[in-house]
This record gives C-alpha cells, structure tokens and sequence, in this order.
C-alpha cells in the first residue's frame, strides 16, 4: 500500500498527497475530494479502499487519520454547481479544493481514477488507486465518511427520502421517493431520475 509513496520518498520528494473522491454517482447532494498527505512513519493497516470496509471502521480509520497525517484537506462542491459545470468538471473542482485547502503545500499528486485536470503541481493517475495507495486508501475514507455525515444532515432536513440510508444514490427505495414526493432541493437536476439505476454505497 505504501509502493507508490516510497518511490517518491526514495526520489527526495517529501509531500505526497493521495487525492479521492465519493459522490459522483448519486442523484442528490454534494460530491466530496479528499487530499490527504502522510509521513514515512504512519501507517494503519486496516486502511483500505472506504468501499471495502464497514461504516463503523471507516468511522473509526477517519479518526485516526485526522489525527495522524500530516496534512487533510477537504474539498466540497454542491448540487447546484455540479448541475452547473457537470459531474466531471465539479469532481475535478472537488479535489483542486481539497489540495488547496491543505495546510502543507504537496510537491506529487497520487489521484485516484482515470482522468484529472492538473494546474502547477505534478501528479500521476493510479486507477484503483484507492486499493493499492495507502495515502489515496486514506483519502478515500475521509471523503466517504464526510459525505455520509453531509447526507445524515439533509436526512434531517428533508424527510421521507431516507437520505441517511442511501446517501443519494439511485437505490429502489430512493426512486421510489422521488415519485412519492418529487424532487427535493438537493437533488441534481441534470441527472436522470426515475430510471431505476444504482450507484454504489
């Protein structure tokens, strides 16, 4: 989990930031990047793509990875300006934000995925990154675990949807709710609804 990291260590570069984000795929609520940069010395070996790991040890990881990275940042951009520039150009945006707000300046990007839009700082795409880099591994949960909180609160807001349950995606019982009591003012417009796809939890 740590191969892409030593290599850049070994290469003199100090401030590796693995970059993931949750929340491209559901019909409602905010997509999330994480960036998150650790030292040689941290690691946890139950970190692991958030996919793979129950809700109560990604709560438990996310702790612990606040407390012991060197750096986190969080990047948050809402439906309305998803709906605006597009579920990939507001990813990208996610993440930028999160970089940005990093309290340490990172020399290498690890990014999750296929695709990014880099600005100054270089980076390298690892698909499945989040199973194979400790650091996007790291990223990944705290993205996830910010998230399912951020809907756990619209839960509150907007009864009837079960937002807490499925945190947005295209679940039956989401669907369902959506032609009970329409959209609510969190759900992207530009989405399809209604069309019975899921994303995943």
């Amino acid at each position: 989990m740590l191969f892409h990291e030593r290599r850049l260590w070994e290469a003199g570069v100090r401030h590796v930031a693995g970059i993931d984000e949750a929340g491209r795929g559901p019909l409602a609520g905010p997509v999330v990047a994480a960036a998150v940069i650790v030292s040689p010395d941290f690691f946890l070996p139950e970190v692991d793509d958030s996919k793979r790991i129950s809700a109560v040890l990604r709560e438990t990881l996310f702790g612990q990875i606040l407390e012991g990275a060197t750096a986190v940042g969080i990047g948050i951009v809402d439906h309305e300006m998803i709906d605006r520039i597009n579920i990939l150009n507001a990813t990208f945006e996610a993440m930028h934000r999160a970089v940005d707000s990093l309290p340490v300046v990172p020399e290498f990007l690890l990014v999750d995925g296929n695709r990014f839009r880099g600005r100054t700082i270089p980076f390298q795409l690892i698909v499945g990154g989040d199973g194979c880099s400790f650091s996007v591994a790291a990223a990944s949960i705290i993205a996830k675990v910010t998230r399912d909180q951020i809907m756990r609160r619209y839960d509150g807001e907007y009864p009837g949807y079960e937002f807490a349950r499925h945190k947005g995606y295209g679940t039956p019982g989401h669907l369902r709710a959506i032609l009970r009591l329409g959209l609510s003012p969190i759900h992207r417009r530009s989405f399809r609804h209604g069309t019975g796809r899921e994303g995943r939890m």
